[in-house]
């Protein structure tokens, strides 16, 4: 059983879909540990429901903070700050992106304003990528991707919801994969 951790700044829908499968056992891992980008978020309210030990992001210390932890994998679940090479060394580090990479990623695009970028396009389809995580943002290995229909009259929230959908069910079968391996 490979032990997780999960990194996030947000509400933790994708640590909690996560988790879901992991306690299903449709994950052959359970998760040790959430990393916060700050105490408020809601992803450490859900930790706390599944009695998930929380500790905040600090630069400085994370390496040697989750190294105790001994992880097999670590997943970014909507985290923002950009992990340092000594934490890319501990473990292979998956994310889930609310686009089809290579398209819509990098600095500065994460939730509403990938959607909004989306929009303005005026592409037909968008989606999520599962991919490894390595020193730039939004690059690496593309694990899995799956598409969904920009629709007419869609706004930044319709899409983010369908998007949301689809992250929900590939992140999970993603890491599934990876911990049979």
């Amino acid at each position: 059983m490979k032990k997780i951790i999960v990194f996030a700044s947000g509400g933790g829908s994708n640590f909690e879909a996560l988790q879901n499968a992991c306690v299903r056992k449709d994950i052959n891992g359970k998760i040790v540990l959430l990393v916060a980008s700050k105490a408020d978020i809601g992803a450490v309210k859900k930790a706390e429901k599944f009695n998930i030990p929380v500790i905040i992001y600090n630069e400085k210390t994370i390496a040697e903070e989750i190294l105790k932890y001994k992880p097999g994998l670590i997943c970014l679940a909507g985290f923002l700050k950009k992990l340092s090479i000594e934490v890319l060394e501990i473990a292979p580090v998956m994310n889930i992106h609310p686009a089809l990479l290579p398209s819509f990623g990098g600095k500065g695009m994460f939730g509403h304003n990938v959607h909004e970028a989306v929009l303005k396009s005026g592409v037909k389809k968008s989606g999520a990528t599962v991919h490894f995580v390595d020193d730039e943002y939004d690059h690496g290995k593309i694990i899995m991707q799956e598409s969904v229909p920009v629709l007419p009259g869609d706004t930044p929230e319709t899409l983010a919801a369908r998007v949301l959908e689809v992250e929900h069910k590939i992140y999970p079968l993603c890491v599934k994969k990876f911990c049979e391996k």
